[in-house]
């Protein structure tokens, strides 16, 4: 119970409310001052009608408080970019860039080294390049400009920023195509940048300035007649394909252009050293280490070896070679060739496949010692690149792993393990490897229950390679995560995923699958990508992204894993509620499945939806981890729309479109069920997939709410002239409150028709020990809410535990509420004497949460998308209520008990809830007086399948999908912020100290256009950084791509921690809200 007066006390109220003189004690009076010039006849009963949108005096103490206690940031992205179109790599300081089609700029080192960029303009990037040796990296975007950026160390952190930009302009009057960058070559002096052009030419600008050399520019007819007369007419020039620096001297460049001719040119002497001509295309070059082969590649599929030689005669290529010829195939894009020590070299290069017959496969293929393999990725390749010896005195490449950055997802590969393994990132995890439909957060996880997981995922790694995550560079400051946090992501096929989410890299630990289960197309146990050894081209499936789903049935909807008993519940899209427990070794056994059928009471109802699936007969086997020992078959098969799992009880309850029922997990049977069903509810009987025919009675409604509205605003709006009159009589109160604060109005809540379709939709699910027939006894309970804006209550009586499996388990409906307004309930939640929300299950148990007050009257809050009400048990009597202010349309989306720790006193807290809007807001309520605290903007209002991902954690954080693949998570706390704080030095700044991990001063903050890796000292306002979001503000796709995966409302109230608190509760048991 907070000892701080919330905003507005006591002793303030009275002094608004207080009068003198005549008329009723709590009347008020106005003061003189306010009231000067006006007629006393009719004023005074004009303010004390006012008197109620006064806003209370503000109390100073509580306003620093909130200070302490609140602070909204955006603090990283997880997952993978959106859209990626560019790569970039520094071998010196063992970073890798990703640059996105919005313009946004995404470094990479070790795990917690993280930094993000964002372009102005919002244009695709196109080409990443570091300088060598330097923080420093250049970006090329679609609009043909050129951007500087450089990781700067402000103190004692770095920050990524953009310090110039540059657009290359030919003179006046020529083509576009003249100045046209299709190739960026950073010199090795570190201050030369050389731009080959489509017409040809090749620029020098000079950085850090971007001054163009003018007068150091390679044209083509330069080229062209420094050339033999043979190679002058045999060929146009047209656009430059390859720059390439001599790996030994940087007065040699290589220049490749796309007829076929590769030129070497001395920058000193301008003048031709030798030149190579080939049949065909090019595509791209590599130049050996020791700069005496270079090997090109062409638009047929070939790759050709030339030797380096300065003899001015044409040298003919030392080897051609089709690596999948002889039939036509697609080219080679771009090809490394790599020296080793033992053996012969590497050759890597993407395409090149048989055209007919394999033409639309990604492929990247590495060839060593007779050893031959094609890589083959289920999205496209946007670029590769291989990682080497450092060293340029080295004699030999020896390249360690192959780095492939495809549309979906990053894949880096071991060279130096035999057979070539993949390894799995610590970052950059694709979360949409199939598409997310559900999330489910639990903060503090038991170290018991992570190291369980965590072996039963580290066998389910077993072909992974065991080298160290190789791009390492930087050093993360950031302090330890103070515990360990789960991100349990339910998808399309039927897998669950449990992500580590203690820090800045969301690590996946494990995966579950429930397709084993049931009778699907495909075994699961048939190895889809297996080839045999002589099969030709030699291709391997790599790469987790896999966006088909072999029966969109399997869907998860709900998640509840009981973090103290090692109990998980999961739900699916055809009714399918799967009861699963912790087992560290693999097991045969059967899967007993019981039907719960929803419309056993109910006559003339005929589903029309999809079929349910079939469970297997007779045991399944099941790898080590969580494995079913029970299906509860909801019938209709409706999607699952709310779920509750009570561990301590071992109860769990379900809902879907057409009521709810609870199951006895441990006796393995029904307890209940509840048909929730209105006679007018057709539409919960089509199904998710034959909704057309519900268009016109949906567009219907709309239209008769709308007419409704206009014809309620008429009735309330005066005529003409009496409106102008009094218009005119209000004009001087005006003028003589206009210093007064008023508080926002209210909106009037409009009563919603029972006839309104899904009314009994449920909604939330919720378990509580409190009073609920008598303030003598308290007992075990089932709250449901509805769409319908209908609460059932339902006392249970659980056996103990000498007799829980002798006894049955008896439920009877207790309490039945109807809010007037029906507007739909999201969130239940029952306080203890104290005001406190109740524990969950088990936690009282294991010591990690005071017992709850049974001594005092309990209180239920019912959270509607309309309003928070708060009821005393057990008479079920409304206590007090706030309805949405703000802007009309305001509506309940999300909402999570959240408990807030002081930034500035170690030992105080206070539990709050936290509240999502559809219009993207979200506001921090007070309990149990339900006063709003603070409230930001977080989710712009168009992006609705953003609002529909959200999740809350118990202590002030959050997360929500701003793309397909990537999760923002934020903060509403001041005192736990996950967000990288790292320093990357360059070679020549590598000898300055480094501050202590985590307690240097905060950094200075840029101009908006990157996020820094930072965080503010206390009670310090932070500015806000650009996020991914921002990025993909325009890309309506993004949305659609989201939102074809989140049907409605999905997602599940999460948690966070608190240093000395482990107390809090998420509303509706993880339930829909």
């Amino acid at each position: 119970m907070s000892v701080w007066p919330e905003s507005g006390s006591l002793s303030d109220h009275k002094q608004l409310t207080s009068g003198a003189g005549g008329g009723r004690q709590g009347t008020p009076r106005p003061r003189a001052g306010a009231v000067l010039g006006f007629q006393v006849s009719g004023r005074a009963h004009k303010l004390s009608k006012m008197r109620r949108f006064l806003r209370p005096g503000h109390d100073p103490a509580r306003e620093r408080l909130k200070r302490d206690l609140f602070q909204f940031n955006k603090t990283v992205e997880h997952g993978f970019p959106h859209q990626p179109s560019a790569l970039g790599y520094s071998p010196s300081l063992r970073i890798l860039a990703i640059g996105t089609r919005s313009g946004a700029v995404k470094l990479y080192g070790a795990p917690g080294v993280e930094f993000m960029g964002l372009h102005r303009e919002n244009n695709a990037v196109m080409q990443i390049h570091f300088l060598p040796g330097q923080c420093q990296l250049v970006t090329l975007l679609d609009d043909n400009s050129l951007h500087l950026w450089s990781l700067k160390v402000k103190g004692g952190v770095s920050e990524l920023q953009e310090d110039e930009s540059f657009t290359l302009r030919g003179p006046p009057g020529a083509a576009p195509s003249a100045t046209q960058i299709t190739v960026v070559l950073p010199h090795s002096s570190r201050e030369l940048l050389y731009l080959g052009t489509e017409s040809g030419n090749v620029f020098v600008v000079q950085l850090p300035g971007f001054r163009a050399l003018e007068d150091q520019t390679i044209s083509s007819e330069a080229v062209l007649q420094r050339l033999p007369e043979e190679a002058r007419h045999r060929r146009v020039f047209e656009m430059v394909e390859a720059l390439q620096e001599h790996p030994r001297d940087p007065n040699q460049v290589l220049i490749g252009y796309s007829r076929g001719l590769v030129v070497i040119w001395d920058l000193q002497g301008s003048r031709v050293l030798c030149h190579f001509l080939s049949n065909q295309q090019l595509e791209n070059v590599t130049w050996q280490r020791d700069g005496r082969l270079i090997v090109t590649c062409h638009s047929d599929g070939s790759h050709c070896q030339w030797p380096v030689s300065s003899q001015a005669q044409q040298p003919e290529p030392l080897r051609s070679s089709m690596p999948y010829g002889p039939f036509p195939c697609k080219a080679i894009t771009k090809i490394f060739w790599l020296t080793t020590r033992q053996g012969l070299p590497f050759t890597i290069f993407q395409g090149g496949m048989p055209r007919a017959s394999y033409g639309d496969r990604h492929c990247i293929s590495v060839v060593h010692n007779g050893q031959q393999v094609a890589f083959d990725f289920t999205s496209r390749v946007i670029d590769f690149t291989v990682l080497a010896e450092v060293d340029p005195a080295a004699a030999f490449d020896d390249p360690y792993a192959l780095v492939v950055l495809a549309e979906e997802e990053l894949v880096v590969i071991d060279l130096r393990t035999a057979g070539w393994p993949s390894v799995q990132p610590p970052y950059l995890a694709s979360l949409h490897c199939s598409a997310i439909t559900c999330s489910h957060h639990i903060s503090n996880i038991p170290l018991k229950l992570w190291e369980h997981i965590i072996a039963a995922g580290s066998r389910q790694n077993a072909q992974f390679s065991t080298m160290e995550w190789p791009i390492n560079g930087g050093t993360s400051l950031a302090p330890p995560p103070p515990q360990r946090d789960l991100l349990l992501t339910g998808h399309e096929d039927g897998t669950v995923r449990f992500w580590d989410a203690s820090g800045v890299c969301l690590r996946l630990l494990y995966k579950l699958s429930t397709a084993r289960v049931f009778l699907t197309e495909t075994d699961p146990s048939e190895n889809l990508n297996a080839q045999g050894e002589d099969e030709w081209p030699p291709l391997r499936k790599v790469g987790s992204f896999d966006p088909y789903s072999d029966d969109p049935r399997l869907g998860i909807q709900k998640i509840f894993l009981c973090k103290y008993s090692g109990y998980l519940a999961v739900a699916g899209t055809a009714g399918q509620v799967l009861v699963l427990e912790l087992n560290d070794e693999a097991a045969e056994h059967a899967v007993e499945e019981v039907e719960a059928d929803l419309l056993q009471d109910q006559e003339g109802y005929r589903w029309k939806g999809h079929e349910r699936l079939a469970a297997r007969a007779g045991p399944v086997h099941f790898e080590p981890g969580f494995q079913p020992f029970v299906l509860v078959q909801c019938q209709p098969p409706a999607v699952v729309t709310s779920l509750a799992l009570h561990s301590e009880w071992r109860l769990v309850a379900f809902g879907t479109s057409h009521g709810f029922g609870l199951f006895d997990h441990q006796q393995r049977r029904q307890v209940f069920v509840k048909c929730t069903l209105h006679p007018s509810d057709q539409l919960a009987l089509e199904g998710p997939l034959s909704r057309v025919k519900s268009l016109k009675k949906s567009l219907r409604q709309s239209f008769r709410r709308m007419r409704r509205s206009r014809v309620s605003s008429r009735k309330r709006r005066p005529a003409g002239p009496p409106g102008e009159m009094q218009a005119a009589n209000t004009k001087p109160e005006r003028t003589g409150l206009q210093n007064m604060e008023l508080a926002p109005v209210q909106r009037k809540i409009e009563a919603r028709s029972a006839e309104d379709s899904f009314t009994g939709f449920v909604r939330t699910l919720y378990f509580a020990d409190t009073y609920l027939r008598d303030s003598s006894r308290h007992c075990p309970s089932l709250w449901a809410g509805t769409n319908g804006g209908t609460v059932y209550a339902f006392s249970l009586r659980v056996p103990p535990a000498d007799r829980r499996m002798d006894e049955p388990v008896r439920a009877e409906q207790a309490k039945e509420i109807q809010l007037m307004h029906r507007a739909p309930v999201v969130g239940i939640l029952v306080l203890d004497g104290h005001s406190i929300p109740l524990p969950e299950p088990l936690e009282v148990a294991h010591d990690l949460s005071k017992s709850p007050d049974m001594q005092g009257s309990h209180q239920l809050l019912v959270v509607s998308e309309e309003q928070f009400k708060v009821f005393t048990l057990p008479k079920v009597s409304a206590k007090l209520k706030l309805k949405l202010t703000a802007l009309e349309g305001s509506r309940v989306r999300r909402v999570g008990v959240a408990h807030f720790s002081s930034c500035r006193a170690e030992d105080y807290g206070e539990h709050h809830l936290a509240v999502l809007t559809n219009l993207g807001d979200i506001q921090v309520v007070s309990l149990p007086l339900l006063k709003p605290q603070v409230r930001y903007s977080c989710i712009r209002r168009e992006d609705v399948s953003g609002i529909a991902s959200c999740v809350f954690t118990k202590y002030g954080q959050g997360f929500y999908l701003i793309s397909p693949s990537e999760f923002e998570r934020f903060s509403l706390s001041t005192k736990w912020l996950v967000e990288p704080r790292c320093l990357v030095e360059s070679a020549r700044t590598k000898h300055h100290s480094r501050p202590s991990n985590g307690n240097g001063p905060g950094p200075d903050k840029s101009l908006g256009q990157t996020r820094n890796s930072g965080s503010q000292s206390d009670g310090e306002e932070k500015k806000p950084g650009p996020v991914m979001e921002h990025a993909l503000l325009n890309d309506e796709r993004v949305l659609k791509e989201i939102q074809s995966t989140l049907e409605g409302d999905r997602g599940s109230c999460g948690n966070w921690r608190s240093h000395r608190m482990a107390v809090g509760c998420s509303l509706g048991n993880g339930g829909a809200e």
